[in-house]
This record gives structure tokens, C-alpha cells and sequence, in this order.
């Protein structure tokens, strides 16, 4: 039997003054809510054990990704991180200031356009940063059977695609989707 949790309690506060309203979205949205905060105060405990910021572990991991001697565009990195160049620009100074990266012209493009490079101190601190990372994720899904991950996976990211269509469509005028219901 499952636990009763502040979001049956809410729902059910609800039904009582609001009969009329159908809250079982509220069941999923609420709890995945709840424990996207959870998950991200968690990661990010994880990363300040390496002085690094959320948003500085994404660029240094981005990066790593990408290979030795591989440079980055800035532009490239804004779209990779899904953050504004500003940001990404404020992310750099801290990780050039910090030594883990650098910024030099583009081999291969004379216009002076920069590329982001990871220094062999910043390779290393993502490399030790990311193997924790993993151990930390790990941990934190230890509470679900291997099928239950499995099948979570699958269902966020139906649901993610069909989020993406909802949106691809109300650009173009159409509604994608069907309403929830409690079935």
C-alpha cells in the first residue's frame, strides 16, 4: 500500500472545496515539482564540493564532452547549456579566473572569433567532479528497481515529446495533446 503524501492531502482539500475540478494532473506535476527541488538541491550540494556553481559544472562538463583539444565556441555553448551568451560569458570569466579553462582565437577563423578550451587543471577537476556526480546520481535513484528506472525513463520522455509537439503546434496554430483525466 502506498503512503499517503501533502499532495493527497492537497488534492483532497481540493475535492472537498472544489468538487467541480479534476486534480489528477496535480498528481504527477505536484510530486515531479517536489522532487525536481529535491534532485536539485542535491546535485548542487555535489558540486559545491568542487567549488563549482550548477552552472559552471554544465559548462566544464559540455566541454570534457566534446573531447580533448576541442574548442568551443561561446555562441556554441550558450545553445549547448540553454542559457544566454551573457550568462555563459559570466560563467567563463569565473572558470577562466578559477584556471580551468581557456578562451583563444579560432585556429582556423580569421575574423578573431574565440574558442573555449578545458586546461589540463580544468579536465581534471570535471573528471573527478563528474565521476562523483554519477556515484551522487546513482545514489539518489538507488530507491527505484532497475525495470521501475527503466520505465520512469520511458515515460518522461513520452512525455517530454509530446510536450514538444504541444508547443511545436501552438506555434503554428494547432493544439497537440489530450486533456488528463483520472483513469
Amino acid at each position: 500500500m502506498t503512503s499517503t503524501d501533502r499532495v493527497d492531502e492537497i488534492r483532497a482539500q481540493w475535492r472537498r472545496e472544489r468538487p467541480d475540478l479534476d486534480t489528477a494532473p496535480m498528481a504527477v506535476v505536484a510530486r515531479l515539482h517536489r522532487l525536481a527541488g529535491r534532485l536539485t538541491a542535491e546535485l548542487v550540494a555535489g558540486y559545491r564540493q568542487f567549488g563549482l556553481g550548477e552552472g559552471e559544472f554544465d559548462i566544464l562538463a559540455t566541454l570534457r564532452r566534446e573531447g580533448h583539444g576541442a574548442g568551443v565556441s561561446p555562441i556554441d555553448l550558450a545553445e549547448r547549456t540553454m542559457v544566454t551568451t551573457g550568462a555563459v560569458t559570466k560563467r567563463l570569466d569565473r572558470l577562466e579566473q578559477a584556471g580551468w579553462v581557456r578562451r583563444t582565437p579560432h585556429r582556423d577563423d580569421g575574423r578573431g572569433r574565440l574558442v573555449v578550451e578545458l586546461t589540463e587543471t580544468g579536465r581534471a577537476l570535471i573528471d573527478e567532479a563528474y565521476t562523483a556526480h554519477m556515484a551522487n546520481e546513482k545514489r539518489l535513484v538507488a530507491g527505484l528497481r532497475r525495470e521501475d528506472r527503466r520505465a520512469l525513463e520511458r515515460l518522461l520522455r513520452t512525455w517530454a515529446d509530446a510536450l514538444d509537439a504541444s508547443e511545436r503546434g501552438e506555434r503554428t496554430g494547432r493544439r497537440a495533446g489530450r486533456p488528463v483525466s483520472d483513469d
